[in-house]
């Protein structure tokens, strides 16, 4: 929440010029030391007044590269704290829009997700979905981008040797306040590093990929905003998620915001990595190894059978892209390799369309699905119609508050059951121990409250065995030898 009942509302304009009034060159590396210091959500929920939450750092950090010049003043840990505090209590919109209370609030709810909940996801899990999906998943089509060599022609190196650079770049900038140093390459320690990754590669990729300077920046930021509007400017696409590091604010590289340096090759980084090199067809190939993913994740549920597409009809039309049998239910399971776009981050009046887009047609084939098994149509005969029917839609990225009331009427409406989850969540649905998926997910459904919650509100507090398919991926990494017993959640530091 950024702002309280009776409290004034910073202008956006009046937190700009705070920022302004500090030279670059002084305030980011006080803002990359402060992210390194708090660089786990433990840590950053227990700094001063929690100002130091990364998204506010981030967001300074923006404003200054972007607006800043050196003929200004220097700056201190006072100043930053200002910064910090100014962030939390700018002005919003939803203080202005109330004459639908409902839609107001819902839009709200998207901006703050959208800003925030980024931040939340746990890196290691990220970082292994990667080469989980991208290098130890067979997608059903032929690639047309992903083919063999395209590591290489995409990162300028394997992707094991890409995530490693950035779990290297990543753990160095939280240990040196923000900062890395290509010098740290020639010190004595770090022959096992270049032994495993030669330093001229583990320096060509990041300049390559992670790296950026003033000028370069300021273009991208110009290029990414959506909208004129400045109480909507702080909720925009922060230029740092693609290139985190910044070149030309004292020795090496500074990380303003060091998360984001790991974020970087997870698979939505190289996903805006592969469109940006190879345009739609890398999305598509993308899309197919998810689907694949999703299914080898789904197959890690005990006592369940796991069925693919099926083919119906003379059209050969095709069911939903996977369907999941239980002894309690059958779950009817939608793909969709998408992700939040930024009329939906910033809760636009196209956030609707946008929405419906990219999720309706998920909602109509599960529907439609259901009322071909229920008709016991012939090409189903495999699936029981003896038991409850709920509809899955696992996408890439987290669609937040997408199952609430303030968002499920703009999508279409169904017979069955249906819920939206992130791929994250349905790597901790299938690793439930202690209670049967099927019975978990009906007495969800049958809570009227529960159900239009996240799914992950329903697996806390759960038991949890260890997800086979992220180890996989975690442990092919170069530092995976050095960080046994880690769990893909954590970051590797002790490692390096």
């Amino acid at each position: 929440m950024t702002w309280a009942p009776g409290s004034r509302a910073v202008r956006d304009r009046d937190y700009v010029a705070r920022v302004r009034r500090h030279r670059p060159s002084a305030l980011v590396p006080l803002i990359a030391e402060a992210s390194a210091t708090y660089a786990q959500q433990s840590s950053w929920l227990e700094s001063p007044y929690r100002k130091y939450v990364p998204w506010a750092l981030a967001d300074a950090a923006r404003v200054s590269l972007a607006c800043g010049n050196e003929y200004r003043k220097d700056a201190s840990e006072a100043d930053l704290l200002r910064i910090l505090d100014m962030h939390s209590q700018l002005e919003d919109p939803y203080l202005y829009d109330h004459g639908n209370d409902g839609d107001a609030l819902a839009r709200f709810m998207l901006r703050a997700a959208g800003e925030q909940m980024i931040y939340q996801e746990p890196v290691g899990r990220e970082l292994a979905r990667s080469a989980a999906m991208l290098t130890q998943t067979t997608g059903t089509r032929e690639a047309r981008c992903l083919r063999p060599g395209w590591e290489e022609e995409l990162l300028g190196t394997s992707l094991s040797h890409y995530v490693g650079i950035a779990q290297l770049l990543w753990v160095m900038a939280t240990k040196s306040a923000g900062r890395f140093d290509p010098a740290f390459l020639e010190a004595p320690g770090a022959e096992r590093i270049c032994a495993e990754i030669p330093a001229s590669a583990i320096l060509s990729v990041a300049e390559e990929h992670f790296v950026t300077d003033t000028a370069a920046f300021r273009q991208a930021n110009e290029q990414a905003q959506v909208t004129t509007d400045r109480l909507l400017r702080r909720y925009e696409y922060n230029p740092l998620r693609t290139t985190p590091l910044v070149k030309g604010y004292g020795p090496g590289l500074l990380a303003p915001v060091s998360q984001l340096v790991a974020a970087k090759a997870s698979p939505l980084g190289i996903y805006y990595t592969g469109v940006a090199r190879f345009g739609n067809a890398f999305a598509e190939d993308l899309g197919d190894l998810f689907e694949a993913y999703v299914g080898r994740q789904l197959r890690l549920l005990p006592e369940a059978t796991v069925l693919p597409e099926i083919t119906y009809g003379a059209n050969r039309s095709l069911s939903v892209d996977w369907i999941v049998v239980t002894e309690e239910l059958v779950l009817l399971v939608e793909v969709k390799s998408v992700r939040p776009t930024a009329h939906l981050r910033l809760a636009t009046e196209r956030r609707v369309k946008e929405l419906q887009r990219m999720l309706g047609r998920a909602y109509e084939q599960i529907d439609s699905t259901a009322a071909l098994i229920a008709s016991g149509r012939k090409e189903f005969a495999e699936v029981p119609t003896d038991r409850p029917v709920q509809g899955l839609i696992v996408t890439m990225e987290p669609f937040h508050i997408v199952n609430a009331p303030m968002q499920r009427p703009f999508l279409p409406a169904t017979t069955v059951p249906v819920t939206v989850c992130s791929i994250g969540e349905l790597e901790d649905l299938v690793t439930i121990t202690d209670a049967p998926v099927g019975r978990l997910l009906l007495e969800r459904a049958a809570d009227a409250r529960r159900s239009t919650y996240a799914l992950r509100e329903a697996l806390s507090g759960h038991d949890h065995a260890r997800n086979p398919v992220l180890d996989a991926g975690w442990s092919s990494y170069p530092w995976s030898r050095g960080a046994a017993g880690h769990e893909p959640s954590e970051p590797a530091g002790a490692a390096l």
